[in-house]
């Protein structure tokens, strides 16, 4: 009986995301979280859900890269999207644009999968992030593991996992547009 595990690379937007995917996930793959997510704002909320999410994984022992965090260029994909409702077009190009930063690292570091949290939440479209993702697949050459992580309980798993770690628990998706849409904006 062999003990490789493939390698796979998970896009990681937060913590509470992430804790119930990874459980699941490292089960099966060699794994390393990858974070990045320029959307969020304002930074200090990025580093808050920075912080959180380096704490899960040093505590489990789980690999994790930090990729920078580069708002200013999420901006310009973004640009004339500004009034695009939560879930509308400007979302779909926010997946793309982590998705595809995702997929390009992992085929220019040799993993076997990319992956990504963002299907957990009952808010974000798992049909839409996952043709994104197999998209990027044929391009890079790299496989996307297709999942809607909120099916079979998997966010009410996430919500009692945060509970348990005790995670800082965001109010909103991240970005500035998000913010503003739930009269969060400061």
């Amino acid at each position: 009986m062999s003990d490789f595990k493939p390698k796979l690379l998970l896009h990681a937007c937060c913590a509470p995301c992430a804790a119930y995917v990874i459980e699941k996930l490292n089960k099966e793959f060699d794994l390393t979280v990858f974070i990045y997510n320029p959307n969020i704002h304002p930074e200090e909320e990025y580093l808050k859900r920075v912080d959180e999410l380096i704490r899960y994984c040093q505590k489990y022992q789980i690999d994790y890269i930090e990729y920078f965090y580069d708002q200013e260029n999420w901006f310009k994909v973004t640009r004339g999207l500004e009034n695009e409702p939560e879930g509308g077009k400007r979302c779909e190009v926010c997946f793309w644009y982590r998705l595809d930063k995702t997929a390009n690292y992992a085929d220019s570091h040799d993993y076997d999968f990319f992956a990504t949290t963002l299907s957990i939440s009952p808010h974000k479209n798992s049909k839409i992030i996952n043709k994104t993702g197999e998209k990027l697949s044929d391009e890079y050459g790299v496989r996307f593991l297709s999942e809607d992580f909120k099916k079979n309980e998997g966010y009410k798993k996430s919500c009692q996992l945060s509970k348990r770690h005790n995670f800082y628990r965001q109010n909103y998706c991240g970005c500035i547009y998000s913010l503003k849409e739930r009269g969060l904006e400061e």
